[in-house]
């Protein structure tokens, strides 16, 4: 955060001035109300060895007393709010997500943190200590996150330790054990979290203002953004395992117990690969961008479902059928159509066929009537397209696809 100031030699170390740490607790809780439950959590700890101020994963903060009482309590009351803002923002677990190389370096990486958290305390009109960290400092842009960052930092660049808190390394003032002052445990963290990220939301109903970066924190915690090609991938994959778990008896392959029984030959069991059909929206409410993402969806279903040769077929229906074809990559697929949508014909064409898919993955934008029932002996995964598509029935496996950027 800032530079510590230089101690006189011979000196014994001075009391924490907890009076005035407070008092620039309470103006930080009193300006910036809705960041008032995660300052109040945080167990004030004194500490001669930490340079300024700084934190440990269990929402304690440790003062440094010649820190304390050579900073004027508004720039207390920012470092306040920056310490806070590591906890809030899950620095330390973030931290632990890093390539091996980065975390390597806590140093490099508390810069990185520090420059996420500055940027928006500097236009939210925090008076930082001097000697901060900002992106501008390193030619970075500003509003980034620290992953980001770490990346364009120049490799020698160093900072004080903001503690484990931030970087997730124990630092020389960490405590550590059972005993000691009050720790907050990861469930509560959580829950400080949403509780900020809800303040704030009233905050900003109230006509009140927030710095980018923590209006796109508090949407994500109250409304975290799922990887829509993870669930997608997650759900095709579930669906062709659960059909490939079915087993079934053959007599192409006798049973090895057959040899126990003379004259009686036994049936085998036998675990069949999965078929699956892709139904692919043309009609035309489906424009280029929708019919490029459902093109890109068809390469992921294929490689995530794992049979080879002829199991995949892809189906383009607008209000009929006018394109079956066994693929085995999405340059082999024909698309037609471009009339009204009735995808109802679609599912039951690829049903009717004689090679009956266990799965049916429907790409479309919604815009189309669909079964009365669930398909007997079938799954149905519905990848949605697009922002406002309408939700397919309950019996469906959902998964929302965003159209792509600049779409």
């Amino acid at each position: 955060m800032a530079a510590p100031p230089p101690g006189r030699p011979g000196t014994a170390p001075a009391a924490l001035d907890r009076t005035k740490l407070l008092a620039a607790r309470y103006r930080a809780a009193t300006d910036r109300p809705y960041l008032a439950s995660a300052l109040y959590a945080l167990t004030v700890v004194e500490s001669h060895d930490v340079p300024t101020m700084g934190v440990d994963r269990h929402w304690r903060c440790y003062a440094s007393p010649a820190f304390v009482a050579a900073t004027p309590v508004a720039e207390l009351a920012a470092v306040w709010v920056h310490e806070a803002a590591h906890l809030l923002r899950d620095h330390h677990d973030r931290a632990g997500r890093l390539p091996a190389a980065d975390q390597r370096d806590r140093y490099r990486v508390n810069v990185a943190q520090d420059c996420e958290i500055n940027d928006d305390l500097l236009a939210d009109g925090l008076p930082l200590p001097a000697g901060r960290v900002e992106p501008r400092r390193y030619g970075l842009p500003e509003g980034r996150l620290f992953e980001e960052y770490v990346t364009g930092l120049p490799p020698e660049v160093r900072a004080h330790d903001c503690g484990s808190g931030a970087h997730g390394h124990r630092s020389p003032w960490d405590l550590t054990g059972p005993g000691g002052p009050a720790r907050i445990g990861t469930t509560e963290a959580q829950a400080l979290r949403r509780a900020t990220a809800e303040a704030m939301r009233a905050h900003l109903r109230g006509r009140g203002t927030l710095p980018g970066g923590w209006r796109r924190w508090a949407e994500q915690v109250l409304e975290p953004v799922v990887d829509w090609r993870r669930a997608l991938a997650g759900a095709v994959r579930e669906a062709a395992a659960w059909a490939g778990g079915a087993v079934d008896y053959t007599y192409r392959r006798p049973s090895r117990r057959s040899a126990a029984l003379r004259g009686v030959v036994l049936p085998s069991l036998r675990r069949p690969l999965p078929r699956v059909a892709v139904v692919v929206d043309t009609s035309g409410s489906m424009g280029d961008a929708e019919l490029a993402a459902a093109m890109a969806e068809i390469t992921g279903v294929l490689r995530e479902v794992g049979v080879r040769g002829n199991r995949v077929t892809v189906l383009a229906c607008d209000a009929d059928v006018h394109a079956v074809s066994r693929v085995t990559s999405a340059d082999q697929v024909e698309l037609g159509g471009g009339g009204g949508t009735d995808l109802r014909v679609g599912i039951g064409a690829a049903l009717a066929r004689r090679d009956r898919p266990d799965v049916v993955v429907v790409l479309t934008d919604g815009m189309t009537p669909w079964p009365d029932r669930e398909p007997s002996g079938c799954r149905v995964v519905v990848a949605l397209i697009g922002p406002y598509a309408p939700e397919p029935p309950g019996w469906a496996e959902t998964v929302r696809v965003p159209l792509p950027d600049g779409a």
